[in-house]
């Protein structure tokens, strides 16, 4: 039968029902068919079978924040790759941003990208729209055009609105459309020309600081507005306490206000520009005991670039405060914000690099070390923030094992433990900084409406 398989023995996890249970599931022809006991009576002969015997079976988990970087910038990425990337890493749909070239804020940029994916995509690929024309901040985008050409949310990330009459319009349009506003929180007069963590490492390795307070006036910002307008404004990769404090403060009074935190911002903190040595001397202790045994302790160099992303990775303190936030329901969401660059852009002095790394690939498995193995999330509180949340956020018919619902499936092993190689790398861009790293927890199999996209036994 064409796109059907019976995945045996897994545990099968599904927020969106309650479900938490050894059980077999049958996907028919692209479709969730039965869960349980029914599954193998309703299978027949002519279907693939899989024993996913010490796996977790969800929903296909949900990306969303990927730069895919087409049109324009497909030295950086492609479609096609960057799918086989969140394919690889567990991901059947991804929600791509808009800040290409040219930028998303027109209908004709719309339908260029969901044709390119549907010709060449592995996995479903959603498409955000501009908030403002030409990501400059300066005119509202046609939000009324976007939303009729499918874009589902709009965003100018990669920058920030930093007029707030105009936000605060482009909300009120945002609510009218029923779309979400997604927000890159960065208060371009106190951050500057910051390329790092305001602190005490940025003093000691004179660079310039990006403080904590650039992001936390915008989420203050974001969380009056969405107050005033009711609209819902997702606050995208939060970084900081103050951040965490404020929406949890905000979510209960009511506002209508969410949060994302990327698995860079909960694994690492401000010393690794440093190097290795000051890190794992100040704040690696978290990370060890996830380790292969025996296996040494990843190296990198004072200054590497592949670490400098935007907001930046912050104090010791901020860590935590994102892992509780997680812990709590504060933070709803799981996102990578990958973001490919090419080798010879990261190729110089820390001030003059682009910020951002790729993520798709290992943001399981780091999700999966600092979050469940260490004891503060469930597995079950995990794959809701993969999907879920995202789909409620962003009105997606995703994030689901309903029968009826479409086949997309993610099947991964919490246990199982590898290490992250360059050379198995998807994505056409290679400034990720765990390379080389230990990581523990992967994706076997990804289902895209009952097709396999990826076999982990194959790669």
């Amino acid at each position: 039968m064409v796109n059907s398989i019976l995945l045996q023995n897994g545990r099968v996890i599904d927020p969106s029902s309650g479900v938490d249970a050894t059980a077999d599931v049958l996907i028919l022809d692209g479709k969730v068919s039965a869960i349980g006991a029914e599954a193998r009576a309703k299978a027949g002969a002519v279907v693939t079978r899989r024993d996913v015997s010490g796996c977790v079976v969800c929903p296909g988990l949900i990306d969303s924040h990927v730069h895919l970087r087409e049109p324009g910038q497909s030295a950086k990425e492609t479609i096609a790759m960057g799918t086989r990337a969140a394919a690889r890493g567990g991901f059947s749909s991804i929600l791509c941003m808009p800040n290409t070239s040219p930028s998303i804020d027109n209908a004709g940029t719309v339908a260029l990208i969901h044709e390119k994916a549907a010709r060449e995509g592995l996995v479903n690929v959603y498409v955000t729209g501009a908030i403002t024309k030409g990501i400059a901040g300066e005119e509202l985008a046609q939000i009324g055009s976007l939303k009729k050409a499918g874009v589902i949310a709009i965003t100018d990330d990669g920058h920030c609105v930093q007029n707030n009459e105009l936000m605060r319009r482009a909300l009120e349009y945002a609510r009218m459309f029923d779309l979400p506003i997604l927000d890159h929180c960065q208060d371009y007069a106190l951050v500057s020309d910051g390329v790092m963590h305001e602190g005490y490492w940025s003093a000691l390795l004179g660079l310039r600081g990006w403080p904590a307070a650039g992001e936390e006036t915008i989420v203050a910002r974001n969380i009056l507005l969405a107050e005033l307008t009711g609209a819902q404004v997702h606050c995208q990769h939060l970084s900081s306490a103050g951040s965490v404090r404020m929406l949890r403060e905000a979510k209960g009074r009511g506002v209508s206000i969410s949060g994302e935190a990327c698995p860079h911002h909960f694994t690492l903190t401000d010393a690794t520009i440093a190097g290795s040595a000051e890190f794992w001397a100040k704040d690696g202790d978290v990370l060890r005991q996830h380790f292969v045994e025996g296996q040494p302790l990843p190296f990198w160099p004072p200054f590497d670039t592949n670490f400098k992303m935007n907001p930046p990775l912050r104090a010791h303190a901020d860590r935590e405060a994102i892992i509780a936030g997680l812990a709590d329901g504060t933070l709803e969401i799981l996102g990578s914000d990958h973001a490919p660059h090419c080798d010879f852009q990261k190729a110089v002095e820390f001030d003059y690099a682009p910020f951002g790394i790729t993520g798709l690939e290992n943001e399981l498995a780091l999700c999966l070390m600092q979050l469940y193995h260490s004891g503060r999330l469930t597995l079950p509180q995990i794959v809701e923030k993969f999907t879920t949340g995202p789909a409620k956020l962003l009105r997606l018919d995703k994030g689901t094992l309903r029968l009826g619902a479409d086949g997309d499936v993610t099947v991964f092993n919490p246990e199982t433990r590898w290490i992250f190689k360059r050379e198995d790398t998807c994505s056409k861009s290679f400034n990720n900084p765990f390379y080389g790293w230990p990581m523990r927890g992967k994706t076997m199999l990804t289902i895209v409406a009952g097709r396999t996209v990826f076999d982990a036994e194959l790669s």
